[in-house]
Order: structure tokens, then sequence, then C-alpha cells
């Protein structure tokens, strides 16, 4: 008879929870799980912060201007900012293989076309010297053409190279970083907060569907058409801030899992109707 005792069973849950903290090759499914966790517990109390924000601009409130601005600005700017900091390390772990922006594919290639996101950064771009201008230069700036035609022109040219500094993330870097900060791992790290500051904010705005007062669908057809609308618009809202680990993680099924479940509490919401128990 063997009196050797048994070998302790390795503790599977531990050992996932580890692999999803450290492996950075999880980080895209950590933000889907942190996402959902905050669309459940957190984002819409923050929502309200800023549909509060959003009515002291509407009654001239400089200071709420000055914080919408700076909202706005950190949206545009925190995407090539996380894209700088880690694409080095990135592409150190994808090594010869290509990301999806290599591949011949009809999804990335419609929604991560550069032009898209240039186009939806040009939009940030009028949000921000709309606030900020104003706040800096009161009204008069639309009326001032020696000054309001030169800030758009560079607000313009800045927004090229944030598009630019974006899209190079998805290409392996000629050489290493001349700044030693970019090889030290602490850089991807920063990188990582950026790009889940920046899923936040976009999700602040995602949410603000949820007070809206929408009814509950009175048929089954509007219930299916209401579906696929929320879908599609999580779909827009949600793959711009998230793209960047799709460079290591989209072709693993259980990303378009995740990515649905991180949405998942902004669409029911909407989708039963946002009016009475859901406020």
């Amino acid at each position: 008879m063997d009196d050797r005792p048994e070998p302790a069973l390795p503790h599977r849950p531990l050992s996932m929870l580890r692999r999803l903290f450290y492996d950075k090759a999880n980080r895209g499914l950590l933000l889907d799980v942190f996402i959902f966790l905050a669309n459940l517990f957190l984002l819409r109390y923050l929502t309200r912060a800023y549909i509060e924000l959003f009515s002291q601009v509407s009654a001239e409130n400089p200071l709420a201007k000055l914080a919408l601005g700076l909202t706005f600005l950190a949206m545009w700017a925190l995407p090539a900012l996380g894209a700088i900091l880690k694409r080095w390390h990135v592409h150190q772990r994808l090594g010869d293989r290509k990301t999806w922006l290599d591949q011949s594919s009809l999804l990335p290639g419609c929604l991560f076309n550069p032009i898209f996101y240039f186009c939806m950064n040009l939009v940030l771009t009028a949000a921000i010297l709309t606030s900020l201008g104003e706040f800096f230069f009161g009204r008069a700036l639309l009326n001032n053409g020696a000054l309001f035609v030169p800030i758009i022109i560079v607000g313009l040219i800045l927004t090229v190279f944030q598009t630019y500094f974006i899209y190079s993330y998805f290409s392996p870097p000629k050489k290493p970083p001349r700044n030693e900060f970019l090889l030290n791992r602490k850089s991807e790290n920063l990188g990582d907060v950026c790009l889940f500051l920046n899923m936040i904010l976009f999700q602040v705005m995602w949410n603000m569907l949820t007070f809206t007062g929408v009814g509950r669908p009175g048929s089954v057809l509007e219930f299916f058409g209401r579906l696929f609308l929320l879908c599609f618009l999580a779909l827009l809202i949600y793959f711009p801030p998230r793209m960047f680990y799709l460079a290591e993680d989209i072709h693993r099924r259980r990303t378009w899992a995740t990515m649905l479940l991180a949405n998942s509490p902004v669409i029911v919401r909407v989708l039963f109707g946002t009016a009475g128990d859901w406020q």
C-alpha cells in the first residue's frame, strides 16, 4: 500500500487569475472584465456627474467648460500616449506574428481604417476647441478670424500626427526607441493606465444612453431592431479604444464574447427601457 500523500491539486482558478493580471497578452481580457464590472457598479454614478457637468456648461459655467474640455482632450491624447508607451513591448511579444492590421480582414478594414479613426478624432478636436476655446478666449473667438482659423489649422495638423502615432503602434519598430524609459516595462504599465482611462471616458459617453428615458419595446420587431442598433453602436464606441489590445487577441474566440460582456449592462438597460426602474 502506498502511504505517500496525494499530490496537491493545482489551484486552477488562482492560476487563471494570475494570468489575467500578470500576462501582458491578457490585458484586453482584463480591460473587458474591468469595464463589465465598472458598468455594473461605477459608471452610472460617473455618468450622472457628467450629465450634471453638461447642464453646467449649458448654464455658461466657465469651470464646467474647462472640465469638459479637459475630458475631451484626455480622450484625444490618451490613445496616442498609450500607443507610444506600449509599442515596443507589444512587438517584442508578437515577434514575427502579424497584427490584424497586416491581414486581410473585412471587420478591421472597415472599423479601424485610419480615415475612420481620423474623422472620429476630428469630432473630438472640434469639441476641444469649442469648450477650451470659449474658456480661454470667450465667444469672441468665433468672430475673430485671425485667431480662429490658425487654431483650426493647428488642431487639424495635430490630429494628423495623433492618428499617425496611433497607427504606428501596429507596425513593428525598425529599431529600439532612443528614450530608455520606453524600453522599461514600466512604460507599458503606464500605457495600459492611459488606455484604461481612455476606455472609461468613452464608456461614460456610452452610458448616457441609459439616462434617455426610453420606454420598453412595444413589439418583438422593435425589440430586435433595438438590439441590432445597440450592438452596432457598442461596436462603434467600444472598438476604437479597445483596438490596441486586438493586436494580440483578436483571433481568440473569447475576445468577442468578453467585449460583448463588457457592453452588456448598457445594452440590457436600454434594450428593456431606461425609464422607471432603470433610473
